[in-house]
């Protein structure tokens, strides 16, 4: 059988540094990347199975720890293959008073700008002047009352529009994040906070449920850049943040959570998420490794 268009999974990619000379991948289908010479391809990913063979007597730390390693080699960012998605960073999830208030998440704002500002850094061999090194994508958590779905009644009642003359807050309709002819413009609004403002030519994916790739353009836009590298930070750690995370690691982008650009109300509950996430489904890295990591390739 010939190599010619051989579709090969993502996951038996090289390591870092073995790849072959650029233009060797053309393109992708369905998870999968197209090679015009397989036999160029070096794979490593038998180095864990050697390991094994050499010594039988592995424990479960011993394991854990190759993988982790594992892990963490496939997800390294790649220049102009990554991009940073900042989760509903919204004035009705942050702000005091909001009706879904999470105070913590107000903790993470210097991290996420601290971020954003190394992606915008502009890339160096790009024709287009002011394209950022890295795509920052924004999102926002929306409710309408044409789209009726669960996340308002029965799981989000704050989302539904606040009845005249009747208290509004946490447990109780207060349009929180709605939009439409009935949007809040004060603390419950569903706009970005402005210490996070998108740049003119930045994505703005609006999402009505959990999952921002759900019923969204956003896995085409990250697609036809060519991104498969995701770097996550917002709220709420457990529910958009935890849905969208779990989304791109089942479209097997490659995914880094930034533990302290992340936050929700309860700490255990954070960690959860963190020991399920770097099981399965993505590397855990701090503000200052990403910063560190990011700038080598701007």
């Amino acid at each position: 059988m010939g190599t010619d268009n051989v579709c090969l999974p993502f996951e038996s990619l090289p390591a870092e540094g073995t790849y072959p000379a650029e233009g060797t991948y053309e393109g992708a289908c369905n998870g999968h990347w197209l090679a015009d010479d397989a036999k160029r391809i070096e794979l490593d990913a038998t180095e864990m199975d050697q390991t094994y063979e050499d010594n039988p007597m592995f424990n479960v730390d011993d394991v854990l720890h190759a993988k982790q390693e594992r892990i963490d080699q496939l997800h390294r960012c790649r220049a102009g293959r990554t991009a940073l998605l900042v989760i509903d960073m919204q004035r009705g999830l942050l702000e005091p008073g909001a009706a879904l208030e999470v105070p913590q998440g107000r903790d993470i704002v210097p991290n996420i700008r601290r971020l954003i500002e190394v992606c915008r850094h502009p890339r160096p061999s790009s024709m287009v002047p002011d394209t950022p090194a890295i795509p920052v994508v924004h999102t926002q958590f929306v409710y309408a009352t044409a789209i009726p779905c669960l996340r308002g009644d029965p799981f989000g009642p704050e989302h539904l529009p606040a009845a005249p003359g009747c208290t509004a807050g946490f447990g109780r309709p207060s349009g929180n994040c709605l939009v439409g002819p009935d949007a809040p413009q004060g603390v419950n609004s569903g706009e970005i906070i402005a210490e996070l403002a998108p740049r003119p030519g930045e994505l703005v994916v609006a999402g009505h449920t959990y999952d921002k790739f759900y019923g969204t353009p956003l896995d085409l836009a990250l697609r036809s850049q060519d991104i498969r590298y995701l770097l996550v930070t917002g709220v709420v750690t457990d529910i958009c943040v935890n849905s969208t995370v779990l989304a791109a690691a089942a479209r097997d982008y490659r995914v880094t959570v930034v533990t302290d650009g992340v936050a929700t109300l309860w700490p255990e509950i954070q960690q959860a998420c963190f020991d399920i996430w770097r099981r399965k489904f993505a590397r855990l890295r701090t503000t200052a490794q990403m910063d560190e990591e990011l700038s080598g390739l701007c």
